[in-house]
């Protein structure tokens, strides 16, 4: 089972990465190895990362954008289309400071559901690297230097080959709505995807435009997505 916290945790505390993104650098180093939890949308998931982890943090930002979006339609406040909402009662109040997604909810599985645990770990991940990948500024060279600090950091051998073997695989949108088997999951992916981009280019923006698209979101979601991440309107 991949460890996400333990992942990005080892990345943002990497004073390398810290450095790339302090100075400006541009591709893939900054874009996974710093901007993921520093830049842009990413600095306000640190402290909700810290708090609840990175899993919990990111569905948190789902079901609370999920739920404003509800209201806003003037539906019914239910937390997702499947049967598995949270208990009566239990939904947080909606505001910009979200709290994490309800356990066994369908935005997180319960804590004993391992393998559900571990699924949603990698379909998040894939996600965000996937994003930090979309403006196609890497090259062999820099992929090479991504891998070999990537070396250096205190990861288990699976995390390490889980990494590695994402960073090497070319862009795959396909790959990336595949781990969206719910309604929920998929405004999950978006909302990874959002957080890993550090400034929103030309680039990024067409890939978030394309990922909600294949995701089947409704406009009213990602814009309630964006608002709750603190990133711009989506194109």
């Amino acid at each position: 089972m991949i460890d996400v916290n333990r992942i990005l945790d080892a990345l943002q505390n990497d004073p390398n990465a810290r450095r790339t993104a302090m100075v400006g650098g541009g591709g893939l180093a900054a874009g996974l190895a710093a901007s993921m939890l520093m830049g842009g949308s990413g600095r306000k998931m640190l402290g909700k990362a810290a708090k609840y982890g990175a899993v919990a943090a990111i569905g948190g930002l789902a079901y609370h954008a999920w739920q404003k979006s509800r209201q806003n339609a003037g539906q019914s406040g239910a937390a997702g289309a499947s049967a598995r909402v949270a208990p009566q009662g239990s939904v947080p109040a909606i505001d910009a400071d979200y709290e994490a997604a309800p356990a066994n909810s369908g935005f997180l599985p319960a804590p004993s559901d391992e393998t559900a645990q571990d699924a949603l770990a990698r379909t998040l991940l894939r996600a965000m690297i996937a994003a930090a990948k979309a403006d196609g500024k890497i090259d062999a060279a820099e992929k090479e230097r991504i891998f070999a600090r990537l070396n250096t950091l205190d990861l288990s051998a699976e995390d390490k080959a889980f990494v590695f073997d994402e960073l090497a695989a070319p862009l795959d949108l396909n790959a990336v709505i595949a781990g969206a088997t719910s309604p929920e999951i998929a405004a999950e992916i978006y909302a990874a995807s959002l957080v890993a981009i550090e400034s929103e280019t030309p680039a990024e923006k067409a890939y978030l435009n394309m990922l909600a698209i294949r995701l089947e979101l409704d406009p009213g979601l990602v814009s309630e997505i964006h608002k709750m991440a603190g990133a711009a309107a989506p194109a």
